[in-house]
């Protein structure tokens, strides 16, 4: 197999173009790095055809795109993936990356049915998601051990799931983090339709109670002279519904719907005073990388993921209480400026995507 004629699929991710989370984003960017190489056409990614709406182009940016009618997410992602990666080795591509660990238990099948290699991406330990009960975590964690025991090579995105792995399971996967370059952010009347005050401290997130939504709007309902944004999928869930319909209301809060168009995403980012991650699980968080890239102070959970990712230069919360405490000082003054200054260097030495998305080639063979 010649890598210069390597044929791509893209298996685990809602699809393209990215309007979902951190994989749907690194699949993007893969393609944008092979389209620069004039090899985008030997990529294919699965798409969810419920999750894409009626417009669903058959190619991005010179990728293929391929549309099962199944949800990528969910319960309904064991089967999309399993489905998506059997269809990748029957139209004869040389590598699959899957990305999560939802469809690995196919992956014996497709080893003993096919020469595709299949390079897996854990995520993050998603077993541990308290948002899954004793089955899923039960099933998820089966898919884990699968994956790491079935794949060609597995990727971890943080030093914590390396060990993770190592310890578990005995073998060493291939560190790959994300990076944080984004367009350049739309200029601010792009976004004057949002009606965003002039200084507000900035969350986005999916609405899932291990992003701690809850505690973010608590810790803002009262005593705070920052108002604070959200951006997040809010009518997906029972969880994000219940969110709007306690807090939506709330003069000191703006919960706006998710935004996907990387222009005025970045806008929204660069306009606000603070960023607060509220996210307990995953690895290198995606949006975490990003908002570092833009300069801004940020107020993290306090998790041991969160503190490695941003080297300590964060301020810290683990409740209502901690979170009020530490705002004042990252809200305003040098200590504030100097938090974003350092945490902007961070993502410029750690998280560049030119050096992500090589890494994933050379391991891809593309």
């Amino acid at each position: 197999m010649s890598p210069s004629r390597t044929r791509l699929a893209i298996v685990g991710t809602v699809g393209l173009p990215p309007r979902y989370g951190g994989f749907e984003t690194l699949a993007a960017r893969l393609v944008e790095a092979a389209a620069a190489r004039g090899a985008a056409d030997r990529i294919t990614v699965w798409c969810s055809g419920p999750q894409s709406g009626d417009d669903r182009p058959t190619h991005w940016m010179g990728a293929h795109l391929r549309y099962l009618p199944l949800r990528g997410n969910g319960v309904h992602s064991i089967a999309y993936d399993a489905l998506s990666l059997r269809q990748a080795a029957r139209s004869g591509h040389d590598v699959a990356l899957l990305l999560g660990v939802s469809g690995a238990s196919a992956l014996p099948l497709i080893r003993a049915t096919s020469a595709m290699r299949i390079i897996s991406h854990i995520d993050g330990i998603e077993w541990r998601r308290p948002k899954w009960g004793p089955v899923a975590r039960a099933v998820l964690r089966r898919s884990e051990a699968m994956a790491v025991r079935w794949s060609d090579h597995v990727i971890a995105d943080h030093p914590d799931i390396t060990t993770h792995v190592r310890q578990s399971y005995g073998r060493a996967p291939v560190e790959i983090a994300y990076g944080h370059e984004t367009p350049a952010p739309s200029p601010p009347a792009a976004i004057a339709d949002l009606g965003l005050p002039d200084h507000y401290a900035l969350a986005i997130a999916r609405a899932e109670p291990d992003n701690n939504l809850a505690l973010l709007l608590e810790a803002f309902s009262e005593g705070q002279t920052l108002p604070l944004v959200i951006l997040s999928n809010w009518q997906t869930n029972a969880y994000g519904r219940g969110l709007l319909a306690r807090f939506g209301r709330h003069p000191a809060l703006r919960l706006l719907d998710a935004e996907y168009d990387p222009g005025r995403l970045g806008a929204i980012r660069e306009g606000a005073t603070v960023y607060l991650h509220g996210h307990e699980a995953g690895g290198t968080n995606p949006s975490l990388v990003e908002m570092m890239g833009h300069g801004r102070p940020i107020a993290a959970y306090d998790c041991g993921f969160n503190r490695s990712v941003t080297e300590g230069k964060a301020a810290y919360f683990d409740s209502v209480e901690t979170l009020r405490a530490v705002l004042p000082a990252i809200a305003e003054g040098p200590e504030a400026a100097a938090s974003g200054t350092a945490l902007q260097e961070i993502a410029r030495r750690r998280y560049r995507w030119s050096e992500v998305t090589d890494a994933y080639f050379d391991l891809l063979g593309f």
